[in-house]
């Protein structure tokens, strides 16, 4: 097999919390010393920019309105001024990028992942699917067009951000677009070591399931900032620890040490020769998959408000969609029957309609 090295860097470092445009200024000096180490992907953690809305996690909802405005006045839209910095950056040093963002669109704020391509093209952007728990008050829901694999100057690149790792049909959608690097984000700083090692767990499995290489990124909280988002001592405890920015390879293994605590760029070699010796033996989406099965069926339209029907709505949906990726009934051998009254797994009646499919005849 050819040999194809592609040199990574996961970033940890602080974002700055008291000057807008702070944290960019920090990520593009970031993406010229990994350029300077010869990097040619580079991923940077959870809506670094302008940064993670710690502030969600340890304050309640009624005390949080004027930090969330903050945050809608910095926020990121793409495109825009802070994209084209980015592009320039990373056509400039012929690299591919993953940035988390909190990108603003309209009266919305969306947890982002941006992936640029070599050339400075936008390749991909999504949103988090699902914001997890204090982040359902800041951040608007993602939809499945996101759940894209693209093509880019190092491989085939998707990327996740924080429990999005805990959704495996949404890991299952990208393995079977032949992932091959897989950029995830999380906050860090954040929760305590248990998250840390949590985090550790899910991105080597994730590794080891895709047949992938993981680089992993974390953002990193100093004292001072831990003070100046809360100078209460108890709830300070929520914002340290959860740090594990790593690179793995398809078998599980770290490619160097993973970076705990402190700041700095984790670069390691990767042999893209290795994700087919992974999948050799185990291909989750290929040879080891059992589609006659088990199958996962994917809406990846974009989600919009405004639907606009010239025809008339009984027109429109006369005609099949062009845009529709899949059938609407993807069974289509097999009866649909509405069951109104079903039981639930402890006995007792269930009021739900439930759609059951069974075999025709």
């Amino acid at each position: 097999m050819e040999k194809r090295i592609v040199r990574v860097a996961a970033v940890q470092i602080a974002p700055v919390l008291d000057r807008p445009g702070g944290t960019l200024d920090r990520v593009l000096a970031a993406i010229d010393e990994a350029a300077a180490k010869g990097v040619g992907f580079a991923v940077f953690p959870e809506t670094f920019l302008p940064y993670y809305p710690y502030f969600s996690f340890v304050e309640p909802p009624f005390a949080i309105g004027a930090a969330h405005l903050k945050l809608y006045e910095e926020a990121v839209v793409v495109p825009g001024p802070v994209t084209r910095a980015l592009a320039a950056a990373t056509k400039r040093h012929a690299m591919v990028l993953v940035v988390g963002i909190n990108e603003r669109d309209g009266g919305s704020l969306y947890n982002a992942q941006l992936v640029f391509d070599a050339d400075g093209t936008i390749a991909l952007k999504r949103r988090k699917i699902t914001p997890t728990y204090h982040e359902r008050m800041i951040w608007g829901q993602g939809d499945g067009a996101g759940l894209t694999v693209v093509d880019t100057a190092v491989g085939r690149v998707g990327a996740l951000a924080c429990w999005e790792h805990y959704n495996p049909l949404a890991r299952y959608c990208l393995m079977a677009q032949g992932e091959e690097i897989h950029a995830a984000q999380f906050p860090g700083s954040l929760v305590g070591p248990i998250f840390a090692e949590q985090m550790e767990v899910t991105i080597r499995h994730h590794a080891l399931e895709a047949g992938c290489f993981v680089v992993n990124a974390t953002g990193w909280l100093t004292d001072e900032q831990i003070a100046a988002i809360t100078p209460d001592a108890v709830k300070q405890k929520g914002l340290r620890g959860g740090n594990c920015t790593a690179i793995v390879s398809p078998e599980g293994r770290h490619v160097v040490p993973p970076m705990g605590a402190g700041e700095g760029l984790l670069v390691a070699d990767c042999d893209m020769a290795l994700v087919t010796k992974r999948k050799r033996m185990m291909d989750s989406a290929g040879h080891y998959a059992r589609p006659d099965m088990l199958q996962l069926h994917v809406d990846v339209r974009p989600t919009t408000m405004l639907v606009r029907h010239p025809e008339g709505l009984a027109a429109t949906r006369a005609q099949p969609s062009s845009a529709e990726p899949f059938p609407a009934e993807p069974f289509p051998d097999r009866a649909v029957t509405d069951c109104h009254d079903t039981v639930a797994v402890d006995g007792t009646a269930d009021q739900r309609v439930a759609v059951l499919r069974s075999a025709a005849g």
